[in-house]
């Protein structure tokens, strides 16, 4: 394997780039935005990383391979000493009921070697006074754990892939991607490849027809808030945070702090599963009525908090949140990695691509082993 398109220049084009070229490989990025694209699925402030994984024990399994390859990418990315991709948070889960969530965590947990540990219920409101307490069940702090910064992590892998011999063609028009052939149509023009990598976020449906229906893109909104002064201190010290709520009066909602410069987040974790991502980022009231109503029940005297921006995003969802990751064609992959908890594991799905198309690893596993039951 000597050259390969990648289409899409989100992270898991960008790592695959990477990967690839680490191997010797020549590889051509194509964009169909600027690069990075703010507009891509994977393009945020923030992004929560951990081993906690629930219900998919078997994604935890795959994290601590996850964290190595992080490490190794801010030796390439980053000048020595001033790694600004990650910072250690920890991740505390606020929990209302439980369905035997706790349970399969805690032995995931154990298995991997991660500390958590419960905070007595009397001691939150003093370790968490931003925290609405009313029908709180569990809070359970979790290490292993903290912020990924996308926006950092990305424009540092434009400004290093070049150095490495990865060329960009960015602003471009991909109109077709022929599986079998290695080959894309880029602003009219036929490019020849060993191999195509489509990892096109959510416009993967419109080059990989296969997946219409399947990997389907979904329009999914946060907001970014300011909170009030005398919380100001408490939040800019404060872990990631998710609330589990199992009676269904809240759902489930994530909290990214305002660390590294970056500002407080908030989103929930319900699928639009609707939407085309080529519309406008700008959230609107009815993107937000789930996440509106759960704020006050999650943070106490939320009316005071101000909202900077209500934002839109786009990424794609499989029905069982499982991640696509295989072969097409003679001579494609196809990267659909995402269903809300992508990012983090972005460096093990490109190294498993690379993997496979220089012989380092049979290609046959590799799809079950990015979607384990």
């Amino acid at each position: 394997m000597r050259y390969v398109s990648v289409v899409g220049g989100g992270i898991a084009g960008l790592l695959t780039a990477w990967a690839l070229s680490r191997r010797g490989v020549r590889v051509t990025v194509f964009e169909q935005g600027p690069l990075p694209n703010p507009h891509c699925s994977s393009f945020d402030e923030h992004r929560i990383i951990r081993h906690a994984y629930g219900a998919m024990p078997a994604y935890a399994r795959l994290m601590p391979g996850a964290f190595s390859l992080w490490d190794r990418l801010w030796g390439d990315i980053f000048p020595a000493g001033q790694q600004r991709g990650y910072l250690e948070t920890g991740l505390t889960y606020v929990l209302r009921g439980d369905n035997g969530w706790y349970d399969i965590t805690a032995q995931s947990l154990d298995e991997l070697g991660v500390a958590y540990g419960d905070v007595p219920l009397d001691a939150v409101p003093g370790r968490y006074p931003m925290l609405n307490c009313d029908g709180v069940t569990r809070v359970v702090e979790t290490g292993g754990a903290g912020v990924l910064f996308p926006s950092i992590i990305m424009t540092a892998l434009v400004a290093a892939l070049p150095g490495m011999g990865v060329q960009f063609v960015p602003s471009c028009k991909i109109s077709a991607v022929n599986a079998d052939a290695g080959e894309v149509v880029a602003n009219g023009e036929r490019h020849r490849a060993d191999a195509v990598v489509v990892a096109a976020g959510a416009w993967v449906d419109r080059l990989v027809p296969a997946l219409k229906g399947i990997a389907v893109p979904s329009r999914q909104a946060v907001v970014y808030l300011a909170p009030p002064s005398d919380l100001a201190s408490a939040w800019a010290t404060a872990p990631a945070i998710i609330t589990r709520d199992f009676s269904g009066d809240i759902g489930s909602t994530y909290t990214l702090p305002p660390r590294q410069g970056m500002r407080l987040k908030v989103g929930d974790h319900l699928f639009s599963r609707r939407g085309d991502p080529d519309d406008d980022r700008v959230a609107r009231s009815e993107d937000l009525e789930v996440l509106s109503a759960a704020l006050p029940l999650v943070y106490r005297d939320f009316e005071r908090y101000t909202v900077l921006e209500r934002r839109a995003c786009f990424y794609t969802v499989t029905e069982d949140e499982r991640f696509i990751v295989r072969p097409t064609g003679d001579r494609t992959w196809v990267v659909s990695a995402c269903s809300g908890h992508g990012f983090k594991l972005a460096p093990a799905m490109a190294e498993a691509v690379a993997q496979a198309l220089t012989g380092e690893r049979d290609a046959a596993g590799i799809s079950a082993w990015a979607a384990p039951a």
